[in-house]
């Protein structure tokens, strides 16, 4: 049967089709989505930032407001410099105002680099407040989560592992809460911290931890041993030989980074990976770490490191040296929930640390949780050992909204201070 049609009508049917679609395609780009917060085409400018101590997490929120309405989440912290990062956010302010927050990766340039002075923690933990809060801004009025912003989602879910220091706190915080993988520490030992060399009765004390925790949790589970950067090179490849056995997960800053050489080649000497950068900033710092060949777990804080724009700069150059993001997040909930967007973006991740309350003293009585109950509206739920992306991260944006009740939650509560710690033989300095 012969068609009913000439090839010329085909080609004018195809005109008016592909006219109907682009004619469409410009209106749906003209108009927002039912989820956006503002047209693509209209300005936004910033107006006041308002900073938010939250002693009970040692961190510090914000939220940036526009005069399109929206306002954005940030964090940024120094645990104990509270009121100095406080004031390097204000400072920031002057330049901010007036700016349009959907350019966080050229005011991060400006933020950085017309500092003259950089690199800093203190004004990098400053920086990547306003730049989170400028990112969350930027998905509210597209309407569609961070993660989308950086290419997509590379995974469906992101995993957690939990952390307990004995085996009756791996049965109630690891265990009964559903994680499948943890952390626990290795630096103090029969009631000590280690010395520069150790002798067996302190290496044998941990080895009997470490095995107790090995055999509750079975060989199909994974446990990273944290050594804090409390050891002295000596005593910590002692302790990194007598734990081997037990096939760890990594061992969490073996030293402390300032001897990044010293570091690597501690790292050639063993099978298990190191991880660290919990006190590393900026994509320098990690360049010469992963140049050194001193760890193969980079740990950045997004809330140290300068926000999202940063974090994915050091999650790329990782990628590049076969390396895998492991971040660090002991603080706020805004951080952890933007480092896993980032990570919901990347393909080079392994696991992310979840938030403690190890702060909390004093105050009213509220009832929070690692998740977000008593800091956001909507906390994060872990299934099976980790945070599915579907119904915690695919909000507009973080995803994120502070509790109405934050301020008031939080007065009471003073600044935590890191525990100073001497030897208790001869009154020496240890390090923390």
């Amino acid at each position: 049967m012969g068609s009913r049609y000439s090839r010329r009508h085909w080609m004018a049917l195809a005109s008016l089709g592909m006219g109907g679609l682009l004619a469409g395609e410009r209106k749906a780009h003209a108009q927002p989505s039912s989820r956006a917060l503002a047209d693509p085409r209209s300005p936004i400018k910033i107006t006041k930032l308002e900073i938010i101590p939250v002693q009970s997490l040692r961190t510090i929120f914000i939220k940036m407001y526009t005069d399109a309405g929206i306002i954005g989440i940030g964090e940024g912290t120094v645990e104990g410099r509270i009121a100095t990062v406080m004031a390097a956010i204000k400072q920031i302010e002057p330049y901010l105002i007036g700016k349009d927050p959907r350019m966080p990766a050229h005011h991060w340039q400006a933020i950085y680099r017309h500092a003259f002075y950089r690199g800093d923690i203190v004004l990098t933990s400053a920086l990547g407040a306003v730049d989170i809060a400028m990112w969350d801004i930027k998905g509210k009025a597209l309407g569609v989560p961070v993660y989308e912003l950086l290419g997509g989602p590379t995974r469906d879910r992101i995993r957690c592992y939990g952390q307990a220091e004995s085996v009756e706190d791996t049965k109630r915080l690891v265990l009964a809460e559903g994680f499948k993988s943890m952390k626990t520490s290795v630096t103090t030992s029969r009631g000590r911290l280690s010395r520069p060399s150790e002798n067996p009765y302190y290496i044998d004390g941990l080895v009997e931890k470490v095995k107790a925790i090995r055999e509750l949790v079975g060989p199909d589970f994974d446990i990273g041993f944290e050594m804090h950067g409390d050891h002295e090179p000596p005593a910590a490849m002692q302790i990194i030989h007598a734990l081997e056995g037990f096939r760890p997960w990594f061992f969490e800053e073996p030293i402390q980074h300032q001897n990044l050489p010293l570091m690597a080649e501690m790292a050639r000497k063993t099978t298990v990976p190191f991880a660290t950068g919990e006190r590393l900033v900026t994509k320098w710092q990690f360049r010469d770490l992963l140049q050194q060949g001193a760890a193969q777990l980079l740990q950045p804080d997004i809330t140290h490191v300068g926000g999202i724009t940063e974090m994915r700069a050091v999650a790329a150059l990782a990628e590049a040296f076969y390396a895998d993001m492991l971040p660090h997040a002991k603080e706020g909930i805004v951080g952890f929930g933007a480092s896993m967007h980032v990570m919901a973006s990347i393909p080079n991740f392994l696991a992310h640390e979840v938030p403690s309350l190890q702060a909390v003293s004093g105050g009213p009585k509220v009832d929070r949780s690692p998740w977000g109950k008593g800091y956001v509206k909507t906390p994060y739920v872990m299934t099976d050992g980790a945070v599915i992306l579907k119904g915690n991260l695919d909000r507009p944006g973080l995803g994120i909204e502070l509790d109405e009740n934050l301020v008031d939650n939080e007065r009471g509560i003073p600044e935590w201070q890191f525990p100073t710690m001497f030897d208790r033989v001869d009154g020496s300095v240890r390090d923390h």
